[in-house]
């Protein structure tokens, strides 16, 4: 008799292995995370693991694709809809990434500092440029579906969405790393708060230049979260 497969019951599974990758790189890098670790971690077999990934690389593809998934899946559907203008669309992508991020609990500034030292660590660094080149990959043709509108209605002034989409896409990912270094800069006390919003505001400020539009994201430098994660 043929074994037919259960897709549901496949993805939990290999998501079980997903998971206990996550957390145990969160704790310990994933230079140093063997593929014994994260068979313990589940309490399964090597075969197991094995019926899933071929190998740690392939775990890490499988690992960097769930977490860009869940970080765009959520503002895909922004960029095509018709009741937003252009810049209420790059807004709420805005928004809606950084939304995703603070409900992470390894995210959280409260008491989980060491796991973002850990996660941003030279042990994870393949791991993070993974993630910059999938998150790119993902978020880059949004922006252009976003940019092109609002070129067409005058709300941003470019020549060129797709050019100024891969510029735009850029900055974004050199907010995020500027933001993790103040992070732990505050928490060593090595960065005063000033900095970290004249830093901040820098970025923003440089967003609407390549807009055109002064002012399209400036008033997402909400004064709330900056307190909460820099104060």
């Amino acid at each position: 008799m043929v074994r037919t497969l259960d897709p549901a019951a496949h993805a939990l599974k290999r998501d079980a292995f997903v998971d206990a990758a996550i957390r145990l790189i969160q704790r310990k890098g994933y230079e140093q995370l063997s593929i014994q670790d994260v068979i313990e971690e589940v309490g399964a077999s090597r075969g197991a693991f094995f019926h899933y990934f071929e190998s740690k690389a392939a775990l890490l593809a499988t690992i960097v694709d769930h977490m860009v998934e869940a970080a765009t899946s959520a503002v895909a559907p922004v960029a095509v809809d018709p009741d937003l203008t252009a810049p209420q669309k790059l807004q709420r992508i805005f928004a809606g990434i950084a939304q995703w991020k603070s409900a992470q609990p390894e995210l959280q500034p409260a008491a989980l500092t060491e796991l973002v030292r850990t996660w941003y660590s030279d042990e994870n660094t393949i791991v993070i440029e993974r993630m910059r080149a999938a998150v790119a990959e993902r978020i880059t043709p949004l922006l252009v579906t976003v940019l092109r509108e609002g070129a067409a209605d005058g709300s941003f002034s470019v020549t060129s969405p797709e050019g100024t989409a891969t510029v735009f896409t850029s900055l974004i990912l050199g907010l995020n790393e500027a933001a993790v270094r103040l992070f732990l800069a505050r928490r060593d006390g090595t960065v005063s708060y000033e900095t970290v919003t004249a830093t901040l505001g820098a970025y923003f400020e440089a967003f609407d230049r390549i807009l055109g539009s002064p002012g399209a994201l400036w008033p997402l430098l909400d004064e709330r979260p900056v307190r909460l994660w820099f104060g």
